[in-house]
């Protein structure tokens, strides 16, 4: 499926009475909601997709410590280790909330479940949900809404206790 075909089934869903589509390929799964006249499109790599792109990023990861960075710097990556970390399973722009002005899916202290949202990756004008895989409560949100955010970048901690 080409981007152009993708364009089109969202033009079609935005102007029928549909409210959801969802395509599962080889590739990809996209979903496409139409909630209130306004189209919001989720797009998934399946999981073949995966090791191949987890080895490119990996190659411009600095094995030692830039010039600059403290041994007090890298301590608190060490009290972190009870916590659970939650990664960008894709290269995107990180969203904290669904719209300009709307509140955050999460924020500091909230509890979550598995399959509660946390944040938007948006990765080729396709907005990608990024589910909760654990119960816990979040302890730290390490990235900025609205900046781009690196494949396996941690998004955040969450305490599972």
């Amino acid at each position: 499926m080409d981007i152009k075909e993708i364009q089109n089934l969202i033009r079609f869903v935005s102007k029928s009475e549909v409210a959801e589509v969802s395509l599962k390929l080889e590739e990809f799964e996209i979903k496409i909601k139409n909630i209130g006249g306004q189209t919001i499109t989720y797009a998934q790599p399946q999981m073949m997709q995966q090791p191949m792109m987890q080895q490119a990023p990996q190659a411009f990861q600095p094995s030692a410590p830039a010039v600059g960075e403290s041994k007090a710097e890298a301590a608190p990556a060490e009290d972190n280790s009870k916590y659970i970390t939650v990664k960008s399973p894709m290269i995107g722009t990180f969203y904290r909330s669904s719209g300009p002005g709307k509140d955050a899916f999460v924020s500091v202290g909230d509890s979550v479940s598995p399959g509660s949202v946390l944040c938007i990756v948006e990765a080729m004008k396709l907005f990608n949900e990024i589910e909760s895989e654990v119960s816990g409560k979040i302890v730290k949100i390490l990235a900025d809404d609205a900046t781009p955010i690196e494949y396996d970048q941690p998004l955040f901690l969450i305490d599972p206790s």
